[in-house]
């Protein structure tokens, strides 16, 4: 491909675009300065306001080309992809505000990777532009920040190291978030809640966020172990609460297990849980984790509590934690695997930031560079999971750039 520009940020004025516009050029000017970038969004006051900004924390004279587009029109969509060879969006809520530049992209033969932890959006991208993205060589990859990139390349590398192992890869994978310190985003909150609203009265939809196979049709379908209340792990020592984000991590795995036979055997299980710690204490921590996710559930579906919650609980959409509290942030979750004859290996991955904003702004940016450097001509298109499409490449970039690092501990 040879399109105006090797990358361009679609959202760069949203408070994680902005994040993300950052983390792009700090790594482009240290690291690839041959690679050209241009920033997208609605105005173009913005965007200058946004690029002083981004040129003051960075110490540096940006002049990124700013292009202004917007996602709900399909022309604009469509001029926006046919400039690059690489789209990143942080455009959220993406059911809402994604699939003109979806499908603009897939038309286009132009690679896409965004941040949506929207299984419905997901599954429905996927009826209507994979044949499209596979006629085109475009390479669409959802989610590749927080969410599910830490679970998809963390069970990916755990089959590899348990192949290599044991000769065998593992039939049960459990994930344990041990520590996390962050917090969601205006834009996660709203994206939950727009869904929460839409399945009360659409069953089609309340059955795609329930059925774990939703974006993996073909595979072979088991009972999946689904966490909703607490419980004694059976794996690790200590209490579970449920984790909010195990809905659209587990279709994504179990999408990786479709497209990787070859990684993940047939009647393969996974499952994803908060692992809060032994005795009393951190038992009442996760009931009361339970409780308040609980809470968010029913009252995003119940009109009147949605209000309150929108107006005087959740953060708005735009806002975000300081620089400061991206910084402080950081999470540790831990792969366990279980093969068919009952060998057992584990594998850690930590972030060295806020895992909704600082460090899932810096994996946004390297799975974008991968797609624009390291993706061979003959790569076929379609919707590939990160772990399918960019499994080994990503991995040691995120280690050297992004503050991620994957690795075995026992």
């Amino acid at each position: 491909m040879s399109k105006k520009y090797d990358i361009v940020l679609m959202g760069a004025t949203s408070f994680v675009g902005q994040i993300t516009y950052r983390r792009l050029a700090e790594y482009i000017n240290n690291h690839a300065p041959e690679l050209s970038i241009a920033v997208a969004g609605r105005s173009l006051a913005k965007l200058t306001s946004v690029q002083a900004e981004v040129s003051k924390r960075l110490n540096l004279k940006l002049d990124t080309p700013m292009i202004v587009a917007d996602s709900m029109t399909e022309a604009d969509m469509q001029g926006l992809a046919q400039s690059a060879n690489v789209v990143i969006s942080t455009v959220g809520p993406f059911d809402q505000y994604g699939e003109r530049l979806v499908k603009a992209c897939a038309e286009n033969g132009t690679h896409y990777c965004d941040l949506t932890g929207e299984p419905n959006f997901i599954a429905d991208m996927l009826a209507k532009y994979e044949t499209v993205a596979q006629n085109s060589g475009a390479c669409i990859v959802h989610c590749c920040g927080f969410d599910s990139l830490p679970s998809d390349l963390g069970a990916y590398y755990l089959q590899q190291q348990s192949i290599e192992k044991f000769g065998e890869p593992c039939l049960e994978i459990d994930m344990r978030v041990n520590r996390m310190q962050g917090t969601l985003s205006g834009g996660t909150m709203a994206s939950m809640i727009n869904i929460v609203k839409k399945a009360k009265v659409d069953k089609d939809l309340r059955k795609t966020l329930m059925n774990p196979y939703a974006i993996a049709p073909s595979l072979t379908k088991v009972k999946q172990k689904f966490l909703t209340k607490v419980v004694e792990d059976d794996v690790t020592k200590g209490w579970l609460a449920p984790f909010m984000m195990a809905s659209i991590n587990t279709k994504v795995v179990l999408r990786s297990a479709m497209q990787l036979p070859s990684l993940f055997p047939e009647n393969f299980m996974y499952s994803e849980a908060m692992h809060m710690g032994e005795g009393s204490k951190a038992k009442k921590r996760a009931k009361n984790m339970a409780r308040g996710l609980g809470f968010v559930a029913i009252g995003s579906a119940v009109a009147p509590i949605r209000w309150v919650l929108e107006k005087f609980v959740l953060p708005k959409p735009g806002t975000g934690p300081s620089e400061q509290a991206q910084v402080d942030g950081y999470f540790t979750i831990v792969h366990y695997g279980k093969t068919s004859s009952g060998k057992r290996i584990a594998v850690e991955v930590h972030g060295d930031q806020d895992p909704g904003y600082g460090s899932t702004a810096k994996m946004l940016t390297q799975a974008a560079t991968v797609l624009a450097t390291e993706i061979a001509a003959d790569q076929p298109g379609g919707f590939w999971t990160p772990a399918k499409l960019l499994g080994d490449k990503l991995v040691p970039r995120l280690s050297e750039y992004a503050g991620v690092t994957i690795k075995t501990i026992e």
